[in-house]
């Protein structure tokens, strides 16, 4: 069954268990906290889904957004004296965008289905152990190669197979249509191996170059065209 969902199109690409803080300044986006945090939204929970490359300032066909999205929980909201909010989302499941309403809130409204991870033939406990720890060493290989060792840490030891890749890229500065694919890749399994592969290049070219990185130029640009 297809759900209602407030939509926040961002230069950014979610992913389940990242956190995101967001300034709030845009007045339709600060009715939408208002909501959040009132209850008018149910469980305080929001659509973040990536634009596409566009030259229009606004969102009105679904050619202008990606397929894929992923739910963001409000966890914490800041209201400043003018009215902006500063607030901190986690997000949660991914989820598909059937449909677009531009006219019955004072901000995008969209109509979703949820989008599960496929169930696999079941793989034997050593060869999963192996890819884990094959991405887990990609991880520490990215990180210690961009960033200070106080500045990162590991996921959990006990973290689900189905929840490690995202976890493992969450705080590493990958490009929009990386992190799309990984949030869009339904198989527990190839997600691990593709996280692997990406953050393993990623540390090459950080080698490489013997530099840190930087944020991707879409981080740049207003982060929100809406």
């Amino acid at each position: 069954m297809a759900d209602s969902l407030p939509l926040f199109p961002l230069r950014a690409v979610l992913l389940p268990g990242a956190n995101l803080p967001l300034h709030i300044f845009e007045p339709r986006y600060r009715q939408l906290t208002v909501d959040l945090v009132n209850g008018t939204v149910p469980d305080r929970q929001f659509g973040v889904i990536a634009l596409r490359p566009s030259t229009e300032r606004e969102v009105t066909e679904l050619a202008q957004l990606s397929a894929i999205g992923c739910s963001a929980a409000l966890r914490e909201a800041k209201r400043l004296p003018d009215g902006r909010f500063d607030i901190i989302t986690t997000g949660e499941r991914r989820f598909r965008l059937l449909e677009l309403d531009t006219t019955s809130a004072p901000y995008l409204m969209g109509r979703v289905e949820w989008v599960p991870d496929v169930e696999q033939p079941t793989a034997a406990a050593d060869s999963v152990s192996l890819l884990a720890e094959s991405a887990r060493s990609a991880h520490r290989r990215y990180c210690t190669a961009a960033w200070q060792r106080e500045d990162w840490s590991e996921p959990d030891a006990d973290t689900a197979t189905c929840e490690l890749a995202h976890a493992l890229a969450a705080d590493c500065l990958l490009s929009m249509e990386d992190r799309q694919d990984l949030l869009e890749e339904t198989r527990p399994l190839h997600r691990l191996r593709m996280v692997g592969k990406l953050l393993n290049r990623e540390a090459g070219f950080l080698s490489t170059l013997r530099a840190v990185p930087a944020p991707p130029s879409e981080f740049s640009e207003p982060i929100c065209l809406n």
